[in-house]
């Protein structure tokens, strides 16, 4: 196998799953918008009794809290 079939082989299998996260975002996105939510609405949904917690997300850890 050749570099360049094998960069081809890589763009299909990698960019379908990369153009199927984009239209899940956007349409998340959308649907979002159109119901006027937003991220800190739906964690104040979890109430103020929501402790802090530490998680490990995409290769970092990050902080999730209430505000």
């Amino acid at each position: 196998m050749t570099a360049s079939a094998a960069l081809a082989t890589a763009i299909v299998y990698f960019g379908t799953f990369l153009a199927i996260g984009l239209v899940a975002r956007l349409t998340i996105q959308k649907w979002m918008s159109r119901r006027n939510f937003d991220l800190a609405d739906i964690q104040a949904q979890a109430g103020t009794n929501r402790r802090k917690r530490r998680m490990f997300l995409l290769g970092f850890w990050r902080d999730e809290g209430p505000d």
